[in-house]
């Protein structure tokens, strides 16, 4: 039994030996074995290709997964490392207190009004969208203006994620106090105090001071470091010019919050500092004088007045007429008031005194006779005969009196307005040489024309000196002799503005010293220290001091004789010149006047322009002697 048990076993183990061979056989001979249907060969599945595409993925994945966070905690570390300071450290800032602006004799002509403001930081408004349009829904229902106007704020500001973005500025009291308690429960909308501007001396002042607003994108975006989106900033006049001393500094509060935002400490914090405050030159009463003596006179016309110190170049009044309310853009305009402005038909908004370019008419003839003189063209004896006009061919160029002035010399000639004189000066005439348009050019220019004066105003304009290169370019045709005469008369393409006329009339009452005009005096800092701006004395000694008061006797002459005669009786000795612009045959002339007193030590120079108010003499001329009356009696 044992032995069969024995034989068995053995029997099996040789089997499974057997089947363990073959089976080692048939993955390792290149041979087929065939066993019966379905036997086949088996080959290696992966293959030397496939393993090496394997190893380049992987690699591929790996430098992308270290490419990826390079660029997230090296290049772009400091981003996302604010953003979660961001979350965690909050500043909040103090808006400084703008400085005040005073006249000559220390009146307050702005002051700083304190108030609420609604707003909306868009980072901290729901991200669901149904949430976030219920919010904006209520808070536009709130300030009083639509949803979409917030959207359209939101929208231009998309790249201010993180900065509160106003939507309505001077809410009153008792609706702020409500809308606190309101806006508790409404996550990105907030209510912070504010500021704004009050100008209180009346639309006579609006051109001059301008106004202030909340910056707009261009401008915040050349002015990062120092504003934020809900910061004011001058938009015009002196309140632009004069910004970067005006607006201060702000202070800031950096404070460490919560998960909730609740604040935990304060981390660091710096106090503002005020803006200094601007002395003007200008004097109060007198601006509100003269803008009251436009209104008498020009009614529902055009004009401008410019006085200023002939010695200084400090500007004592300038005055545009009509005029607007500049209160109505301290807190924004509203749309319907901002186009109301825009189509009035007498643009109350253009400020006329250093943007109005017009035909100076007979008012330049005191600087080209004082050219004349310097260039030796004339002599105060020079003679020429007035008989009506000059004919140049078939061109015939007039006086304007009939018949001519018969003889005159230079004094006679700025007292009477004899263009027939002038056009001998400026462009000659028969044997006589005149001055010529080379040298009429270069005398408008030392006296101011063709640039800018460089008033501390903002966008002045500099008028326009032709030149026979100017007329080829432009109007392609050649330089006449009739071009020469037309502007030796202040009229063709020559233009002017109020504020030149009156910078050349001060230059010949001082003797011949060309001042910049400028209307601020200095700066009183909020630590109660002073800066002052000296006079700025642009050109001198051009022309001499017989020659100029050559041409002061032709002005003081004009009033005494000539076309300002009703001035005669002034009980202060004055000296002027009328001036009547042609610049449209359908339309009234341009009247001018300009004038300084007393003669003898001048300390006020006037300019008067009255757009389409037709002779200098009889329009232009009376406005002026109020003026001179309300500042000498």
């Amino acid at each position: 039994m044992k032995n069969n048990i024995f034989f068995e076993s053995k029997n099996v183990d040789l089997e499974r030996k057997s089947s363990v061979r073959w089976v080692e056989d048939s993955f390792s001979s290149p041979t087929s074995i065939s066993s019966g249907a379905g036997a086949g060969f088996l080959s290696l599945s992966l293959t030397a290709k496939k393993i090496r595409l394997f190893y380049l993925l992987l690699l591929l994945g790996l430098v992308v997964l270290f490419a990826k966070s390079f660029y997230l905690q090296i290049i772009k570390g400091d981003y996302y490392f604010s953003l979660a300071e961001e979350n965690r450290i909050k500043t909040e800032y103090t808006k400084a207190d703008r400085g005040i602006i005073y006249d000559r004799n220390g009146q307050s002509l702005v002051q700083n009004v304190f108030g609420f403001s609604l707003s909306i930081i868009p980072a901290d408004l729901p991200k669901d969208s149904d949430k976030r349009s219920e919010v904006i829904n209520t808070a536009a229902s709130l300030a009083g203006i639509t949803s979409q106007e917030i959207e359209a704020k939101l929208k231009d500001s998309s790249k201010y994620y993180y900065q509160s973005i106003i939507i309505k500025t001077g809410i009153g009291y008792e609706q702020a106090m409500y809308l606190k308690i309101i806006s508790s429960d409404m996550p990105g909308v907030y209510l912070d105090i504010d500021s704004w501007r009050q100008y209180l001396a009346g639309p006579s002042w609006s051109h001059l001071l301008g106004y202030v607003g909340k910056i707009d994108a261009p401008a915040y975006e050349k002015n990062k470091s120092t504003y934020l989106l809900s910061d004011n900033i001058g938009k015009a006049g002196l309140e632009k010019q004069y910004e970067s001393y005006l607006k201060g500094q702000r202070g800031q509060k950096r404070i460490e919050v919560d998960a909730l935002g609740r604040e935990k400490k304060v981390i660091s914090q710096t106090q503002y500092v005020a803006g200094a405050s601007l002395i003007l030159s200008v004097d109060c009463q007198l601006q509100k004088k003269i803008y009251e003596i436009l209104q008498n006179h020009i009614k529902d016309g055009r004009g401008s007045v410019v006085v200023s110190n002939p010695q200084t170049g400090e500007i004592l009044a300038l005055v545009d007429y009509p005029s607007y309310d500049n209160n109505l853009f301290a807190p924004g305009i509203k749309p319907d008031d901002y186009k109301k402005l825009l189509e009035d038909p007498n643009k109350p908004l253009f400020t006329r005194s250093i943007f109005g370019e017009y035909p100076s008419g007979s008012t330049i003839k005191p600087t080209i006779a004082a050219a004349a003189l310097q260039e030796k063209i004339i002599t105060i004896n020079t003679i020429v005969n007035s008989t009506g006009g000059l004919k140049v061919k078939e061109w015939f160029f007039p006086d304007w009196k009939a018949g001519g002035h018969g003889a005159t010399n230079v004094i006679k000639a700025i007292a009477q307005s004899v263009n027939t004189f002038f056009y001998y000066i400026g462009g000659g005439f028969g044997d006589f040489k005149g001055l010529g348009v080379d040298r009429l050019v270069k005398y408008f220019r030392l006296f101011g024309l063709g640039e800018p004066t460089g008033i501390d105003l903002p966008g002045e304009r500099g008028g326009f000196v032709p030149t026979p290169q100017w007329k080829e370019e432009v109007k392609k045709e050649q330089w006449y002799i009739g071009d020469t005469y037309h502007i030796s008369i202040g009229q063709g393409d020559l233009l002017v503005t109020p504020l030149q006329v009156n910078a050349w009339t001060a230059t010949v009452a001082n003797g011949g010293r060309y001042l910049r005009p400028h209307l601020a005096l200095g700066l009183v800092r909020p630590d109660g220290s002073k800066e002052s701006f000296p006079p700025q004395i642009v050109r001198e000694n051009f022309i001499s001091k017989e020659n100029i008061n050559i041409v002061r006797e032709g002005m003081r002459e004009t009033v005494k004789t000539g076309s300002a005669k009703s001035l005669s009786d002034f009980k202060v000795a004055v000296a002027g010149k009328t001036g009547t612009a042609q610049w449209n045959t359908t339309k009234k002339n341009h009247a001018w006047f300009t004038a300084f007193a007393p003669y003898d030590n001048p300390t006020f120079a006037v300019t008067v322009l009255f757009e389409e108010g037709g002779e200098g003499s009889s329009v232009a001329t009376p406005i002026a002697r109020e003026i001179l009356e309300y500042w000498f009696k």
